[in-house]
């Protein structure tokens, strides 16, 4: 692309551009939510007044240059002080400033109003998922990027949401207000979907919170905006907004498929599994879960990640591997999975970090890991 169209892309607002360049995409999305079509239209303003400060500057200095040049003869003037200029390029710029800053900071207290929400639901982050609790209908779950593997691996073709995809997206109703309540189990991570208007830090030990009101149905996709370790790309975000009915089929179903998980890790939890169920299992649990810090052939990253194949955990006591996994490792980026799988999938990952890549350890049970949850 020429560096005219650069420029003029970068200067003109989205309506001034002709259709066939549309898809050149040098503009904030399309806003879906008030607080988005707000901060769109201040984002608009201020690149006009950017635009509008170039032309009158850059007017008045080649003016200057063509007018006063040395080959028609015109001499240089020599004064020190001009008290009304220097008035003038004092309170211009500050009224400027003073024209930019109101509908800003309206729009920021506007962002910061979570007062009478709809809807609540805390939002926690880990390396490298969100974890989403619906804090009035007692709904939970883990949101995983969904992208496969050889896709992230260059084996196979991008996919049109490549890393835009989870397994579990967050839905809400159209037309709710709905409050973010924002944590972290680990380190730094941001909350960020750009068609609702929302970004906000998630920081450990702290409680911040947000909200958006989304005004059309539809599939909304961000990520984490704060730069949170090695997998910081793999961490995607997906807003599904639904009808008000579609919205409360889906909570419903998730109601009676958390009960009915419940009962099932009841009698799966004294139930003997083989070591292949296990493995199988196991298998799809750690792709989703683990093999973004240890990789796919359980080799791990040198220096930053310890492998697990050939490992003295996988090969070792099955209470040491089970405690650590549970419980997580201080100091590092393992974290404690005893609230983030039940003891059927534990077992079951654990199983298979014991018995892939050639290591030898014995498989688990799920009643052997709920005797040592805390």
């Amino acid at each position: 692309m020429r560096l005219w169209r650069q420029v003029l892309l970068m200067a003109c607002p989205a309506g001034w551009i002709q259709p066939a360049a549309a898809d050149w995409a040098l503009n904030l999305p399309a806003p879906k939510s008030d607080i988005a079509a707000r901060i769109y239209d201040i984002h608009t303003l201020i690149l006009l007044v950017c635009l509008g400060i170039f032309v009158v500057v850059f007017s008045v200095m080649f003016y200057a240059l063509f007018k006063h040049r040395k080959s028609v003869g015109h001499e240089a003037h020599h004064f020190h002080e001009h008290t009304t200029v220097e008035v003038i390029w004092t309170v211009i710029p500050l009224l400027i400033l003073v024209g930019m800053a109101w509908p800003a900071t309206r729009a920021v207290l506007d962002q910061k109003d979570t007062t009478n929400p709809d809807l609540s639901i805390k939002v926690t982050g880990y390396q490298w998922k969100w974890e989403y609790d619906y804090l009035q209908d007692g709904v939970k779950f883990m949101s995983v990027s969904s992208t496969p593997a050889d896709q992230i691996a260059n084996k196979a073709a991008k996919g049109a949401h490549y890393l835009l995809e989870v397994d579990e997206p967050m839905v809400v109703p159209v037309g709710k207000k709905v409050r973010i309540l924002l944590t972290s189990n680990d380190v730094i991570h941001a909350w960020w979907v750009s068609e609702l208007g929302v970004k906000q830090d998630a920081i450990p030990g702290f409680i911040r919170d947000t909200w958006f009101r989304a005004n059309e149905i539809g599939t909304y996709r961000g990520q984490c905006a704060e730069l949170c370790g090695r997998g910081h790309a793999f961490m995607p975000i997906v807003v599904e907004v639904k009808s008000e009915a579609d919205y409360q089929t889906w909570l419903a179903a998730k109601q009676a498929g958390k009960l009915a998980k419940a009962v099932a890790a009841v009698a799966a939890a004294t139930k003997t599994f083989s070591a292949e169920e296990l493995k199988a299992s196991g298998e799809k649990v750690y792709a989703a879960n683990c093999a973004a810090c240890h990789q796919a052939d359980g080799k791990g990253l040198p220096g930053v990640f310890p492998g697990l194949a050939g490992s003295k955990v996988a090969n070792g006591p099955a209470t040491a591997h089970i405690d650590l996994v549970l419980h997580g490792k201080d100091g590092t980026a393992m974290t404690a999975f005893q609230d983030q799988l039940d003891d059927v999938d534990l077992a079951a990952v654990i199983t298979w970090e014991r018995m892939a890549w050639g290591n030898t350890g014995s498989p688990v049970q799920p009643a052997d890991v709920k005797a040592q949850r805390k």
